[in-house]
């Protein structure tokens, strides 16, 4: 099977109307559906989404490859569309997309089909071919174009391997894997931008595919043995063993296809980290093995915040409602000690809540732990971050708690790492979990002294906070927020706030975590302000997300304002800081406090000014919706 035949007339879609990443998948999906394609639109899209929540398939160069496998598929299809405006696709460039291959396959695709695939993937390495597609005006033009070029490469490939010659001693050799979770597109890519590249720079190369056909040109002993360095450039689980003791670059599979000459020269440069296995094929995904320090805190401090999230909403949100039920009940003035305990009612979502909340430290340490030290660190950090909770030493303590237990757990490793075979069994039920505990339990016992008076200090300022230090530091947070919408400066001052929350629920709420709040829900507001003030610098579709983008402004979403920030980020993301820093600012000045950890417009009760607060909000979206509205410019308007 060629490649034309999966592209059909069809399933083109020769001007995408789509500018962003989610019409431009629903205009495809049901462009598959009305061709007769796919069985169902739903199963499909889920597939497609799914495989964008891992990592956008916008590959960079204008290019997207969204693709799935699944049971909604009646016939392998390439759907081919081109967008003449360009499409927001979260590409990793940061660029528009303006060409996409939607790749649909079976669940029983079989080898013809991926061969097939997967020669598309590799035909949209070549720049020149890529530009004759963008000017292509017809279906019939498009699949000649394919036509031609696999012709070509059939030519190319054969008079290759006719020249091919014994490699020479003084060239350099590296092998390497590409993979990618489908299997389908990025492997191959990734394969043979790699080899273009070591061509170029006169380099040897043999590259092993992991894909949907399975392993094809698998490495030898041999292969790896002579091999002067390893590319890894997987988003899935590959054979890691087997490279024990050799210099390995490890990287997504997306920089195999954007970052080949880096990667390469990084492979034979002597320079690049030397992997350890330890017999358990490590996860390339998740090993990073030549990620920076500083990447691989952020990726184990966001392991376990993640998590933690949902216990500090789920909890905070019930505790508030208790005590919003003792106050609809009423409780004595001098039982205002009491409040959210005092009736029968209010005392049962109280109980429901702090059972949740005091998960929150333990949850923390315990997933930041694993994330360093496997399975082995939950236990370990699980009980770091319950000796902080329990010593005083709250959010900063388990935070260090969380590190310690998990480098505890790698200390341990090495250590048990000549132990014999024999007891290979026990060391994780065992040796692991006693020594990890003991040794991380003395630890916190020395880090919780410190900690107390640190975040006894950090309590004690902010409750006593107020006037012009509650306004700057209100204002900074809401900042923040607006910062990267999601990213992890939003992150952390989310994560602040909601750890401010813990210790003033007593008192009436955070007026950290107000602002906090305040601050994110400005960004997706401001769009909807100046999609409407300013409607002739934006397109019907603009308009229509910023329609939706109120109802995620008055739900705590800030991420939708993404597509406006991505689009243009040098106006965009100013405005956003500005609004949100003064609306943090004055709810901070005023001393507004909030009792729920998330909710926006719903847990609007559970403030203490609530009608103040909604118009600082208010303010700050206008005054930022203005300043992004007069600031765009009216030639990036598109005309619907």
């Amino acid at each position: 099977m060629e490649i034309k035949d999966l592209m059909i007339k069809d399933a083109m879609i020769m001007d995408l109307q789509a500018t962003d990443k989610k019409g431009a998948i629903d205009e495809m999906v049901q462009k598959m559906y009305d061709a007769g394609r796919i069985s169902d639109i739903e199963t499909y899209k889920q597939g497609i989404l799914a495989r964008e929540a891992q990592t956008s398939t916008g590959l960079g160069d204008g290019i997207a490859m969204p693709h799935a496998k699944n049971a909604a598929v009646k016939e392998a299809t390439v759907l081919f569309a081109k967008s003449n405006k360009g499409v927001d696709y979260e590409a990793l460039d940061g660029q528009p997309t303006y060409l996409f291959f939607m790749i649909a396959a079976p669940e029983g695709a079989n080898d013809t089909h991926l061969q097939a695939l997967a020669a598309l993937s590799r035909l949209l390495i070549d720049p020149d071919f890529v530009g004759k597609l963008k000017t292509a005006q017809t279906p019939e033009e498009v699949q000649g174009l394919f036509q031609t070029a696999e012709q070509q490469k059939e030519a190319e490939e054969t008079a290759e391997q006719q020249e091919a010659a014994p490699s020479s001693s003084d060239r350099k050799f590296v092998v390497a894997v590409t993979a990618c979770p489908t299997g389908i597109a990025h492997t191959y890519m990734a394969e043979d931008a790699l080899k273009k590249k070591a061509k170029e720079m006169g380099v040897d190369i043999k590259v092993e595919t992991n894909g949907s056909e399975g392993i094809k040109n698998r490495l030898t002993a041999e292969d790896i043995a002579r091999a002067d360095g390893v590319i890894v450039a997987a988003d899935k689980k590959v054979e890691m063993d087997r490279f024990d003791g050799k210099e390995l670059v490890n990287r997504p599979v997306s920089d195999g296809i954007r970052k080949t000459e880096e990667l390469i020269n990084l492979a034979i440069s002597g320079k690049a980290p030397v992997f350890h296995g330890d017999g358990k094929d490590t996860d390339a995904a998740e090993s990073n093995a030549d990620a920076s320090v500083g990447q691989r805190i952020y990726k184990d401090l966001m392991n376990g915040v993640s998590h933690m999230l949902p216990f500090v909403i789920g909890g905070g949100i019930a505790i508030a409602l208790s005590f919003m039920v003792d106050q609809f009940l009423g409780v004595p003035q001098d039982q205002l000690a009491n409040l959210g305990n005092y009736n029968q009612a209010a005392s049962w979502f109280n109980q429901i809540g702090q059972a949740a909340f005091g998960f929150m430290l333990p949850v923390l340490a315990g997933f930041i732990a694993s994330s360093i030290g496997d399975r082995p660190g939950l236990v370990v950090g699980f009980a770091a971050g319950a000796l902080a909770n329990a010593g005083g030493a709250g959010f900063l303590g388990a935070l260090i708690g969380g590190f310690l237990a998990g480098y505890v757990i790698v200390f341990l490793r090495k250590l048990f790492k000549k132990l014999p075979k024999s007891l290979e069994g026990i060391k994780t039920i065992l040796f692991y979990p006693v020594f990890g505990l003991l040794i991380t339990g003395f630890l916190m016992l020395l880090v919780n002294v410190p900690m107390k008076a640190i975040n006894d200090a950090l309590n004690g300022f902010l409750t006593s906070m107020s006037g012009s230090n509650a306004a700057l530091l209100g204002a900074l947070l809401a900042g923040m927020m607006a910062a990267d919408l999601g990213g992890p400066i939003n992150k952390a001052a989310y994560v602040f706030g909601t750890a401010t929350l813990a210790t003033t629920v007593a008192t009436g709420g955070s007026v950290v975590m107000a602002s906090v709040m305040a601050g994110g829900m400005v960004p997706p507001l401001a769009i909807f302000v100046a999609t409407r003030l300013f409607k002739n610098k934006f397109s019907k579709t603009d308009q229509d997300a910023g329609l939706t983008n109120i109802v995620m402004g008055l739900s705590f979403v800030t991420e939708g304002a993404i597509p406006f920030a991505a689009a243009d980020p040098v106006r965009a993301i100013p405005s956003f800081i500005i609004g949100s820093a003064l609306t943090g600012g004055l709810v901070g000045a005023f001393g507004i406090k909030l009792l729920a950890p998330h909710g926006g417009i719903f847990v609007v009760f559970l403030l203490s000014h609530p009608i103040l607060y909604l118009v600082f909000i208010a303010i700050g979206a206008v005054i930022s919706g203005v300043i992004y509205g007069a600031l765009r410019k009216s030639s990036e308007a598109v005309e619907a």
